[in-house]
Order: C-alpha cells, then structure tokens, then sequence
C-alpha cells in the first residue's frame, strides 16, 4: 500500500545496467508512492563519503532518449503513478552546460526520496540514506523530514559474474541534433505516459522555445466520448505543470488549434516540429503549407506509438486519451454533495439522457441488478390520463380541443401547441412537473417499505424540471449525435430533420454531462453497456451508506 503522496527516485545505476531493472523498480515505487513520482537520471552518482553529492550534467545522447521512453512505457503498468522524468541536467552537447546549483522548485514537493544505490550498510541511519536525503533537499524542493528509501532489497538486482561495479558512463552514444524553437500538436486530454514521451522528445530537443498548439472547438467533434474531454484551460494547466517540472529552462508557449495547421504555417522562427506515426501526414501538410506560405520546412522529428498492454475491447492498442475516456465509463466523474434533508435511504440515482440514448436499457438493466426502478415517462403518462392529478388543469389551460373522443389527452396535439412556444411550453411545465414529482416521491416511498438499498428514477427530463434535488447522484446515457438520429429515424420512422429538430429542442450531451456524477455510453454492443452498468453498481455499492 502507497504510503507517501509524492516521492523523487534517484536512478544512479549505468543506463546499460538500468534498463532491464526498470520494471521492477517502478513496482518497489509504486508500492511507496501514491501519486507524483519524479525520477532524477544520475548514473554514476555516488553516495557514499563524506563530500556533499552534486548532480552531473548527462549528454542527451539516443541511449538516454530510449531509457526515458522505456520509464515511461513501463510506467503504464502503475496506472495510479503520474511519472515525470526531470531533464534539468540532461542537455544537448552543442549546448552550454548551466549551473546545476539551484534548487527546483516542484509542483508536488517529495515526501520521500528513493534511490537503487547499492549499499552494504545497514540500519536507520546509515550514511547512504543521510546523504540521499541531503542530495534531495539540495537540488529539489522536498518536503520537511525528508524520508530516504533504498530501492535494491526489493528488485533482485543482478548478481552474476557479468555484473559491472557503479561507475561513471562512457558517452560515446550519438547525440540528438537540437533546434533552438520546436512545435508540436494534439488535445492533451487527461495527460498519460504516451504524451510525457512525446513531450519529453520535444524537450530534449528544443533549445529555447516549445511552441503546443492544442486542440478545441471544432477539431474536437470527432473525438470519442468528446463530451469528457477536459475543458481547454484544464489541459494546459496540466501541460504546463508537466512541463515546468521536467525542464523550468525552456519558454512554452500554448495557442488553441481550431484548424488543423495553426501557427506552425506561419512562424518564421520555427525549426522542427514532432510527430508520431499516425500524424507524420499533418507534419507534411504543414511543410506543404509553409512553402506556400514562403517558409523553410520543419524538420520532422517522428517517434513510435507505444502499445497500451492493459487496452481491453473498444479500446486502442495504443496508449491513447479516448481509452483512457472510455475506461471513465461507469467511474464516479466528480463527489456527490451530501443533503441533509435528503434520507439516506434509499439511496437515489437520477437516470437522464437524450432521446435515443438507450436510457431505459440501463434502467432495465439496473433493475435486474437489485434496484428499485421508478419510471418516472411512465408516471407522466399517468398524470395526464382522465382522472389524473394533472388532466383537468392541462385541459382547462390548453383547450378541450386537446380531447380525443374517449375523453383522453391527445399528446400530439398538446405537443404542436407548445413545440417551438417557450412561454406555451413553461405554463405546461408548470403543472405538469410538481405534480409528477409529488407521484415520484409516493415511489421512492415504496422502494423503502420494500426495503431497497437503491432507487433508480428513469427521467428524461430530471435536470431540466429541477428534480436532482430529489436525487442522491445524477448518472447520464450518452451517444454521438449521428447515432442518436439514426435510432430516432428507424425507432419513430421521422425524417432526418425531424429527428434533429427532436434533439436540438433537448439539452446537449455536454450540458447533461457537466451536471452528472457517472457517465454511461451505449454506442457499442449490449454486452458492453451492460459491463459499464455493472462497474457502476459495483463501484456504487463501495459508496452508498451501510444499511
């Protein structure tokens, strides 16, 4: 069990030594450290004596760009680490080595340093961990009472004859070329090792200016599960906080792409931009643009996507932000606020969603699970039945032209009255929406004399009626757009434009998504929705109050 919210790993070990250990020195970090996980590269670095350690320039050199990318790939494996390898001390050797003295300020100051020096010595206070925690604290913002851990116990280190002693490296490897103002793009959502490794590369070699244009608006549209994207000052808040850790020494500078191209047609400084495989063709279509534009081409620098091992079905076999978004199916998005008026039992789920949005499967599907099911479409019907408690007000506002011959409101009719009217719509909403919620709470009633933990109210309209006051969570069914107006066309045999005049006349997936606390999608097969209803049944039951 993780005992420390953030931690530094000092790595002394020689690169060619390091890489086959990485793995199981992550998983010894992992075990220590909750969240934030720095890794300082200093191989070579001793800490034993009694001068004080300093830290060492390293040459950016392909051996050390392939070990960052491996920490990172490897990270992947410890979903909860947010790894962020620092780079202030490794630096192209055309460049001016500058002074490593100062301390780094870190956004998330360690709580323990951990290092896999090896060491003979033993005890609380031996003189390797007296020295790792001066070295933290001399170099990097720590914590106070900084703890010192030695990693090597925990991962087996090699003890063959092939093994070398610690030593300083021999850095014949070839050197990445720099370029003093680097571009890159992409939506940066949700920060995972995929875009550190990105990002580290344009780090490593850009020599003054990292220039991030960042998806928003329009380029988003097509995304997956685009309505939980993080909103864009979101994304470059974190962005910045990654990079401002890993190297405080370069200017970045964030614009909003709303095109495919942004500023990398246009700024005249620019030297290179980074690409992965699957966006080398945008890198080209810049350079095509740029020669338009009477610019020299960027230098294409192109690095690997890496392969997400854990990537289930309906997933990418890359590392990717859609994944992680769809793994965020079913989770608890954002705290509930507790309401004291509001018992806690039963334990109350407003169900919402757009027509089409197969809103009333997961209720079914709730219900079979042990929820009591309250649908609440069905209790409107009833209100505006002959004898209901809202016919005779519905009728005397809105006519008795309103009356099929069997006495009974025509819907239809009602609905071309107030379709388009907001003042029409309001005055039916007005009498229609206390008298449903009065009916709603007789059923809520019920769910507690049957003696059900949960209750389900399946209410198209929950958010826009006010009725999550009624509701301990707000859960909403989501679906592309496209989607939705395919199932209303074939379900309702409507046109296309009356099927999307239906979803605009509705709040938005986004708008729906802002106001829940779980997220349910049922664009792909049963067998899939119903493992995202079953996640958040179970991840639920781990919430709700004790009996």
């Amino acid at each position: 069990m993780s005992i420390f919210r953030s931690g530094l790993l000092v790595l002394t070990a020689p690169l060619s030594a390091l890489s086959p250990r990485l793995a199981p020195i992550l998983a010894s970090a992992s075990r220590i450290v909750e969240d934030t996980l720095y890794i300082h590269l200093q191989p070579g670095l001793s800490l034993t004596g009694s001068s004080q350690p300093k830290s060492t320039y390293v040459p950016a050199t392909h051996e050390v760009y392939n070990l960052i990318n491996k920490l990172y790939a490897d990270a992947d494996a410890h979903g909860h680490l947010d790894v962020r390898v620092l780079l202030t001390n490794i630096r192209n050797q055309s460049l001016v080595p500058q002074s490593l003295s100062s301390v780094q300020n870190l956004s998330h100051p360690p709580e323990v340093v951990l290092t896999d020096f090896q060491t003979s010595d033993g005890g609380q206070y031996n003189p390797v961990k007296q020295q790792l925690e001066r070295y933290a604290t001399s170099c990097y913002s720590c914590r106070p009472n900084l703890i010192s851990v030695l990693l090597y116990p925990d991962y087996e280190p090699d003890t063959g004859e092939g093994e070398q002693p610690l030593q300083k490296p021999d850095w014949d490897g070839m050197s990445l070329h720099s370029y003093s103002d680097i571009v890159v793009g992409g939506t940066f959502d949700r920060l995972h090792n995929a875009h550190k490794i990105l990002l580290s590369t344009c780090c490593m070699l850009a020599e003054n200016r990292l220039l991030l244009g960042i998806s928003d608006k329009n380029l988003l549209e097509n995304k997956p599960l685009k309505e939980l994207i993080q909103p864009y000052v979101k994304r470059v808040e974190k962005l910045c906080e990654f990079l401002v850790d890993i190297k405080p020494s370069l200017r970045y500078d964030t614009v909003p792409l709303l095109d495919p191209y942004g500023p990398s047609i246009t700024d005249p400084g620019l030297k290179c931009i980074v690409v992965s495989e699957e966006t080398r063709k945008g890198g080209v279509a810049v350079n095509k643009k740029r020669l338009e534009n009477g610019l020299p081409e960027l230098v294409l620098h192109e690095i690997p996507l890496v392969k997400d091992l854990q990537h289930s079905e309906n997933e990418e076999e890359k590392i990717s932000s859609s994944s992680l978004r769809h793994r965020l199916l079913g989770t608890l998005l954002q705290p509930p606020q507790k309401d004291l008026d509001l018992p806690s039992c039963p334990y109350v789920i407003g169900l919402t969603g757009g027509t089409g949005s197969g809103k009333s499967s997961i209720a079914r599907h709730l219900e079979h699970l042990g929820a009591y099911l309250v649908d609440v479409d069905r209790l409107g019907h009833e209100a505006y039945a002959p004898g209901g408690p809202a016919y005779e007000q519905v009728v005397e506002a809105f006519g008795a032209d309103l009356l099929n011959e069997d006495g009974t409101i025509n819907r239809k009719v009602l609905g071309a009255k107030v379709f388009g009217n907001q003042e029409q719509l309001k005055s039916l909403t007005d009498i229609v929406w206390p008298v449903i919620a009065q009916m709603v709470k007789k059923q809520i009633n019920e769910a507690v004399v049957q003696g059900k933990a949960v209750c389900v109210l399946d209410a198209a309209v929950l958010l826009e009626a006010g009725w999550s006051d009624m509701v301990h969570e707000v859960w909403t069914a989501i679906i592309p757009e496209t989607e939705a107006l395919s199932r209303i066309m074939a379900r309702d045999g409507l046109s296309e434009e009356a099927a999307r005049s239906r979803l605009q006349s509705q709040l938005t997936n986004s708008q729906r998504v802002e106001q829940s606390h779980v997220v349910l999608c049922t664009l792909w097969e049963p067998e899939v929705t119903h493992r995202q209803v079953e996640k958040a049944w179970a991840l639920l039951q781990q919430r709700i109050p004790p009996d």
